[in-house]
Order: structure tokens, then C-alpha cells, then sequence
């Protein structure tokens, strides 16, 4: 479970988060829409404890990621625009890098192999280097990672940008399967039709604050493209 409460922060004169309050339980996708600067990946890295909150708290499996920052990251899995691997080492040796450092002990090679097969690594690709490894295949070994670690949380910041459509729809099929093991999932996206694809609610917000919280089961794709519209329009920027 992720939770923020009163979740802001400050730069100088600039609010760039404004008093969050959300809950993204197990099992749910909570997508965040918004242009540029709309407060979407300060919420991501106020909960990842990249950066400290000026107010308010962020929890990770009910754990403040501030007090106590290395049992919250013992939760969670992050999932970037670009994931970041050693190009030298092949699918197979990043996962087992980084498994081993989140947990205190190295799996086996053949449970990870599998976790990459079933993430849609194809098991030739698991030996080979990562530095030939297409964006949609490191974004692949991301959510193995995930999956090896047992991460009770997900965040996501814009993991499809730059996919294109087979693999942003193969990478859906992922975080449904993540979804499906009671995973929290909080992902920031640029795609209105990947939130709607994808996640159970969407946020949508604007100058640092959550205006409006929607379920993708109540609302069409033309209803939420009008609301995101008339929220990120000219009558909001004013």
C-alpha cells in the first residue's frame, strides 16, 4: 500500500507538490496524468525518498519512507523512463545483481531465468549483454526485478515514453500480472489511453495538486480525455 498525507513540497516561492492526500491499495494501478510540471514525479520521488517533503508524509506499506528509508525501499520497486542496467552483464547477471542486494542472498539462476521468461524476456536474450537490449527489454528485466524482490509497491515514471505500441501493450500485460499478485501501483503517464487501458483509478493533476480522481471502470475514454482536457486547459492555467 502507498499512502501520502498532506504530501507537499516546496521550492523557494515554487509549490511544486500541494497537500497530497492518495491511497493506491494492493492490487490496484493508479495512473497520474498531468502536463509538465504538474507535481507527477515530485510525488514519485517524495515516495522513493529521492527528495524530502517540505510537509506531510509519505508511507510505503505503512512505513514513513523518511524515518525509515531503508525498510520502505525493502518495499518497493521503481521503474523509470529509461531502466538503468550494466550493459557489460547480461539480463540474467543484472537481475541477479540486484536481487541479491535487495534481498541479502542470491536466487537461483533458474528462478530468475524464469521470472525473466515470464516477464516476456525471451530465454536466449536472458544470456546475452544488456547494452543490445531494446528499450521494451530492460523495461522487461525492470519488472522481473520487481517480481523477484516481492515488492509490495510499484512506481512508474513514464515507462511507456518512447515504446512503441506492441511493446507499451506487452508492457500493460506485465503490470496486470504485478496487479494480479497484489502489487500497489502508482504510475505517472503521459498516455490517456494507457491509463485507460491499464489502471483501476487515474489522477489528474495540475500546478502541483490533485484536482480530480476517476475509475477507469466509470468513465469512457472520450469522457476522460475531455475532463483531462478541460482540467489541463487554459481555464486551470489562469
Amino acid at each position: 500500500m502507498l499512502q501520502a498525507q498532506n504530501l507537499t513540497k516546496h521550492y523557494n516561492d515554487v509549490v511544486a507538490l500541494d497537500g497530497l492526500n492518495l491511497t493506491v491499495m494492493g492490487g490496484e494501478i493508479f495512473c497520474l496524468l498531468g502536463g509538465n510540471g504538474a507535481g507527477k514525479t515530485t510525488t514519485i520521488n517524495l515516495f522513493l525518498n529521492f527528495i524530502a517533503p517540505s510537509d506531510g508524509k509519505a508511507l510505503v506499506d505503512n512505513i514513513d519512507v523518511v524515518k525509515s528509508p531503508v525498510e520502505a525501499k525493502r518495499r518497493i520497486a521503481y521503474i523509470p523512463e529509461t531502466v538503468m542496467l550494466y550493459g557489460s552483464l547480461s539480463g540474467l547477471e543484472n537481475i541477479s545483481y540486484f536481487t541479491t542486494l535487495a534481498l541479502g542472498a542470491r536466487p537461483a539462476d533458474d528462478e530468475l531465468l524464469e521470472l525473466l521468461v515470464q516477464a516476456g524476456l525471451a530465454k536466449e536474450a536472458a544470456f546475452k549483454r544488456v547494452s543490445g537490449y531494446s528499450k521494451g527489454m530492460r523495461q522487461k528485466v525492470g519488472i522481473a526485478i520487481a517480481m523477484a524482490k516481492n515488492t509490495k509497491a510499484l512506481l512508474l515514471d513514464e515507462p511507456t515514453s518512447g515504446l512503441d505500441p506492441q511493446a507499451a501493450n506487452e508492457f500493460a500485460r506485465l503490470l496486470e500480472q504485478l496487479k494480479n499478485r497484489n502489487v500497489a501501483i502508482l504510475m505517472t503517464t503521459h498516455d490517456l489511453f494507457l491509463a485507460k487501458q491499464t489502471g483501476t483509478r487515474v489522477g489528474i493533476m495540475q500546478r502541483g495538486k490533485l484536482m480530480s480522481i476517476l475509475s477507469t471502470d466509470a468513465v469512457g475514454s472520450a469522457d476522460l480525455e475531455r475532463i483531462y482536457l478541460d482540467i489541463s486547459g487554459s481555464r486551470w492555467a489562469a
